[in-house]
């Protein structure tokens, strides 16, 4: 079963420590650049009832003393989908980490890649899934944590990408539902299929982790990699 859904807020409050988060680009803003009807009118909408600017917020700060980069997609806002100004933040973010020699965590809950923007939504798959790749070619750690739910364009990039694979119990994990492929191929799909635990039986997440113990698994996973007080790696 999976856990009720965070706010990207109270995601970040809860792995950095207290008074240490510092955010980053918060000013990026979606925009509409295909002039789709209705969209920036839904877009207010989303602002006002999350009091986000987007999808995604980004953070450098302190996780047990250890610095690092942390972004949160928070399913509230647009199913957490990813539009242009969701992209280019991760990568802004992502870059940040490599440049600054930090390790990144990412939390994804997302539906997927945003409609109302058409391919350039799409190519934000290719976008963010380059700027990790440069990111750990030059030695950078990436925990990639998967929520409820992490499908679409978002499990086809960045999220399926990380170095260490995380998930909360009970998480729906897949690029398309379970309704769809079955409607697709005309079979019943296995117990539990695409859940946390079917994707750690078969190799895809490494370890399910609760709430209550996330933020010490992450600091265990820092130190392990060589990450000191400060974020100084050893």
């Amino acid at each position: 079963m999976a856990l009720d859904a965070l706010t990207a807020r109270e995601r970040l409050d809860a792995t950095f420590d207290a008074g240490t988060m510092q955010p980053l680009f918060a000013q990026i803003m979606g925009h509409d650049p295909l002039a789709f009807p209705g969209y920036m009118d839904k877009l207010a909408a989303q602002q006002q009832k999350t009091g986000m600017v987007e999808a995604l917020l980004c953070a450098q700060g302190e996780i047990c003393g250890m610095r690092a980069v942390v972004c949160v997609l928070d399913g509230g806002f647009f199913m957490g989908s990813m539009g242009t100004a969701v992209g280019e933040m991760a990568a802004r973010a992502i870059e940040f980490a490599r440049d600054n020699a930090l390790p990144l965590v990412i939390f994804s809950a997302s539906g997927g890649a945003r409609m109302q923007e058409g391919i350039l939504s799409l190519m934000q798959m290719a976008k963010t899934a380059a700027a990790i790749e440069d990111f750990k070619a030059r030695g950078g750690l990436y925990i990639s944590v998967l929520t409820h739910p992490t499908t679409g364009g978002v499990i086809a990039s960045f999220a399926s990408l990380g170095d260490i694979m995380l998930a909360e119990p009970g998480a729906l994990i897949g690029f398309a539902g379970p309704r769809v492929i079955e409607q697709t191929i005309g079979q019943t799909l296995p117990e539990g299929f695409q859940r946390s635990e079917f994707q750690q039986a078969h190799g895809f997440v490494d370890r399910i982790v609760t709430r209550d113990e996330m933020k010490a698994v992450l600091a265990q996973l820092l130190r392990l990699h060589g990450y000191g007080k400060g974020g100084a790696r050893a």
